[in-house]
């Protein structure tokens, strides 16, 4: 094993996005990485800032880009704009980061472990085996988002050679793995599913989190909750809030259909905070129909998510029908952590719906349900609910269970017991 000077043995992380970009993943790896650098020596090699689909001319130039953030070295690697809407162009951003990271694996020096986490599909795991041959290291592989079966279960590909190809070179990164790493207990019997007659890889389920300590529950009467209120028309109503991802995995357009018959409730307002693939098409719904309550909302700084987060009077948490055991939405953990209620659509057994269940910080229906779906939506905004209580009951399981540090133990003695 490497050692550096202060005695610390070297970790490489690849990282499609990265800080200051705002991707779920990204934030969950710029946390990890620092949270262990007191551990081990990290360096980060991720795309420059493009999440939105832009590049500034700042990173448009070289081939890589060397920097240093909050004590982890990072090695960004210059890709072209692309359009969230355009599956061509998202293609090329994603191959150019996974060419240009195989190179920039030499540049990180010899290591001790790499890390690699399942973005981009199938593509970020094969960065990991590719890491761990060339440096001689122990490769942990995080699995996010299990592919092909997200692809599948959404329909982003109807390709069948294509997606046996892919399931067999994800399948090969898990074997290759020292250590797998998912992040529910449904998606733990995706894994031993996958294995099925055959030697299941070494794996461990450590849960997503939130800092506790950055997002928390704030008064109503909070200055940065009623400025954030004011200047997006959200005052004296009651907030329906999404936020995160306008993507691929919500049922997002499905659920938009149930809020036609509150169009005229002035004193309720639904919030879609974020950006992504499906947000042109929500847009264009909600003026189709004059939901004028409908509010849509640009992604907010992180140091600002404590204020947005608290501006909702309940969040949707959500996925499509079929991600059961192929990904956890980790928005749960930034309402738990702000102690608001939650309206779960999501399939029996699934993680997020479990932790719901278990702590009675929400509501749940299930995927593709939308009759069950309105019930649930009209038992929250008939306001008979404790949404106090229920919030308490989120904010208290977290405190325990889901917070930033027990993570980061738990991560350190998956990587050290490699």
């Amino acid at each position: 094993m490497q050692q550096t000077e202060r005695g610390k043995k070297k970790l490489l992380i690849y990282a499609h996005y990265y800080a200051p970009d705002v991707a779920s993943t990204g934030q969950i790896l710029q946390e990890l990485a620092e949270g262990i650098s007191d551990r081990f020596a990290v360096t980060v090699i991720c795309a420059v800032p493009s999440y939105t689909g832009k590049v500034t001319p700042a990173y448009a130039e070289k081939p890589f880009y060397f920097e240093e953030l909050n004590g982890v070295k990072l090695i960004r690697v210059r890709v072209p704009a692309f359009s969230k809407g355009n599956k061509l162009s998202r293609v090329k951003n994603i191959l150019a980061y996974y060419r240009g990271a195989r190179k920039a694996t030499r540049l990180a020096g010899e290591q001790d472990y790499v890390y690699a986490v399942s973005q981009p599909p199938v593509l970020g795991g094969m960065l990991g085996v590719y890491g761990k041959k060339k440096l001689h290291a122990k490769l942990i592989y995080n699995i996010q988002d299990f592919n092909p079966e997200q692809i599948m279960a959404v329909g982003y590909s109807g390709a069948k050679p294509l997606l046996s190809l892919l399931m067999r070179l994800d399948k090969n990164t898990c074997r290759k793995a020292d250590k797998v790493v998912v992040v529910g207990r449904d998606m733990a019997k995706t894994l031993e599913g996958r294995f099925a007659g055959e030697a299941v890889p070494p794996y461990c389920v450590i849960n997503n989190w939130m800092d506790e300590k950055k997002v928390y529950p704030l008064p109503p009467d909070d200055p940065g909750v009623v400025a954030f209120r004011a200047r997006y028309g959200l005052t004296g109503k009651f907030v329906v809030m999404y936020s995160g991802n306008l993507g691929l995995y919500y049922d997002l357009p499905g659920l938009m259909r149930l809020i036609g018959p509150y169009r005229d409730r002035t004193d309720v307002a639904f919030a879609f905070v974020g950006e992504g693939a499906v947000e042109k098409q929500l847009k264009e719904y909600a003026a189709k129909e004059s939901l004028s309550n409908v509010v849509f909302i640009p992604y907010q700084a992180k140091e600002d998510l404590v204020y947005s987060l608290n501006a909702g009077d309940v969040h949707w948490v959500v996925n499509a029908k079929g991600i059961k055991g192929v990904s956890v939405p980790s928005k749960l953990y930034g309402v738990m952590a702000a102690g608001k209620p939650v309206l779960g659509v999501l399939e029996e057994g699934s993680e997020a719906r479990l932790i719901i269940e278990e702590t009675g910080c929400g509501l749940v229906a299930a995927p593709g349900e939308y009759g069950e779906i309105a019930s649930v939506l009209e038992k929250f905004l008939s306001k008979g609910l404790d949404l106090a209580g229920m919030g308490a009951a989120g904010r208290a399981y977290l405190e325990k269970n889901l917070t930033k540090d027990v993570s980061m133990q738990k991560y350190i003695c998956a990587i050290e017991e490699c």
